[in-house]
């Protein structure tokens, strides 16, 4: 098989975002990254050096610093001088294997991405050119949710923590029956789903990506998850979430809240379940999506007893909120998500086919988009924002997820987008920052009982790093594999700054705007075949 045969498949995509009884899991096999070929060292010792450090903690930027790399670890961050002044050469670490040059650069820890999934037959058939698009964007680590089928997804894994491909490291959630073994059987009792969750753990997986399950199915799916130390993270699906809403599954011991879904039924005021159309057919898209909306207006009010209510409980669970914005945010304006700047050069042709308005293809649920649905939706963000505003400033954990390859979202700069609208939920950059790094490792690292290994640059940690010339908490913007676009003075004539410089993934050096050329490449053969 071609490699441009390989990306016109043709079979259907599953997706859980669908339908949460079925995953991606049991789409068409992908094809497997292959072997690296991009990136160097790791190194004996390797330095960056001058750079402004942003740690990921939400601390605020210090610089001029060296960043002392060992292998695959930071082995020390030295102060070299002074905002302004020449540096201290005297203060400087010693020799390096390799140096880059940093100064007036920021860096910051590597994105962690902890909801994504790695394609799909019908749209991103090789996860060569999604592993390099998350990478150029600065993303070190995601959470499929999951990559793909599990023993692909597990094979991917250990590939990567290997570093035999080019690609994030992966975390492997999976959803209820996945597997194999178990292509056969089906899960009917909460019998039956302890045994799924042992034999998963068994297998490899790092934890588990729910449904909507009925209470008595998801009670036995996440007390067996804790006794084993898997992760948890719940995507509750329309069908079900009448019996299961955000509030019912964190008191079974859900980790995460993916999406909105029962976030917004846990703080009904004056219904139940959602006051559906008479005509509402969840099987057509453009009712799922264009009636969730109207949900804004159902829910008591920012500041209510029930308000305050929900988010102690959830601060007290230590439950953690993965919204996902990014994800929905074309029903708010679909001609600007149509026509994103990034399309044009990365977007796969048959990625470009996926996303058209299609009643098969998931999401592509724009039969007839109006500019009422818009404004359901922009109120609908207006009341999403403030609560997980309001879950940040209580000491909430809220993290970075984008769920790209669907909704005109691209792998990469989906990812950036979630940081934007996390500031215009009110974050500051810095909290921003640290949603996508330190509080993204923790989401990934707490169910273990295990201390974070990256997501913070420390000395002991992991060397996930990412380097861009311009600072991103001016603008991010700059974070885009695009860049920015800013008026040079000098010439009076607009250009794009910024495009992340470097990626360090376990201490390897990855040129980042050389992983978005081979993208932008294939996207060019793919045209031609």
């Amino acid at each position: 098989m071609t490699r441009s045969t390989a990306r016109l498949g043709t079979a259907l995509l599953i997706s859980l975002f669908a339908l949460p009884a079925l995953a991606q899991d049991e789409a068409p096999q992908m094809i497997a990254a292959p072997d690296r070929a991009e990136g160097d060292g790791p190194y004996d010792r390797l330095i960056i050096r001058g750079a402004t450090l942003i740690d990921g903690t939400g601390a605020p930027p210090i610089g001029p610093v060296d960043i002392v790399v060992e292998g695959n670890r930071i082995a020390d961050v030295v102060t070299v001088g002074y905002p302004g002044l020449e540096i201290k050469e005297d203060a400087r670490p010693g020799d390096a294997s390799r140096e880059i040059d940093a100064h007036g650069a920021y860096v910051m820890p590597g994105i962690v991405d902890t909801h994504t999934h790695t394609g799909g037959a019908t749209k991103a058939p090789e996860a060569e050119y999604t592993y390099k698009l998350w990478l150029g964007h600065g993303i070190t680590t995601v959470r499929g949710v999951p990559s793909g089928k599990l023993e692909f997804s597990l094979a991917e894994k250990e590939r990567s923590a290997s570093n035999a491909i080019t690609a994030p490291r992966i975390f492997s959630y999976h959803t209820i029956g996945s597997g194999e073994e178990y292509a056969d059987k089906r899960i009917l009792t909460p019998d039956d789903a302890r045994k799924w969750v042992r034999y998963a753990a068994r297998a490899g997986i790092d934890g588990l990506k729910l449904g909507s399950h009925r209470p008595a199915i998801m009670a036995a799916l996440l007390d067996e998850a804790s006794k084993l130390k898997l992760g948890s993270v719940a995507h509750l699906g329309q069908m079900g979430v009448a019996q299961m809403n955000a509030q019912d599954a964190a008191r079974l011991g859900l980790g995460t809240l993916t999406h909105y879904y029962g976030l917004f039924e846990a703080l009904y005021e004056n219904h139940d379940v959602q006051p559906w159309p008479v005509d509402m057919n969840y099987g057509n898209e453009q009712h799922r999506f264009g009636q969730v909306a109207r949900q804004w207006n159902l829910v008591a009010g920012r500041g209510s007893d029930k308000w305050n209510a929900l988010l102690d409980e959830f601060l007290e669970l230590d439950f953690t909120i993965n919204p996902t914005m990014t994800i929905y945010s074309a029903g708010r304006d679909v001609m600007r998500a149509r026509n994103a700047d990034w399309h044009e050069t990365y977007t796969l042709p048959a990625q470009w086919e996926f996303f058209k308005p299609s009643r098969e293809s998931h999401g592509a649920y724009w039969f007839y988009w109006t500019t009422e649905d818009e404004i359901a939706w922009r109120n609908f963000y207006h009341v999403w924002m403030q609560f997980l505003n309001d879950y940040k400033n209580r000491g909430g954990r809220v993290t970075v997820g984008s769920d790209s390859g669907f909704i005109y979202q691209l792998y990469g700069f989906g990812t950036i987008l979630e940081l934007e609208m996390l500031q215009e939920a009110g974050f500051h950059p810095l909290e921003v920052i640290r949603a996508a790094t330190m509080h993204g490792a923790e989401e990934l690292f707490n169910p273990s009982g295990r201390e974070i290994e990256f997501g913070v640059v420390r000395p002991g940690l992991l060397a996930d790093l990412l380097i861009v010339d311009e600072n991103p908490l001016e603008n991010l913007k700059v974070l885009y594999g695009t860049g920015a676009v800013k008026l040079d003075d000098a010439t009076a004539k607009p250009g794009r700054v910024g495009g992340v410089k470097y990626t360090i993934k376990d201490g390897i050096v990855y040129d980042a705007k050389a992983l978005l050329a081979d993208v932008a490449a294939m996207v060019e053969e793919q045209k031609a075949n």
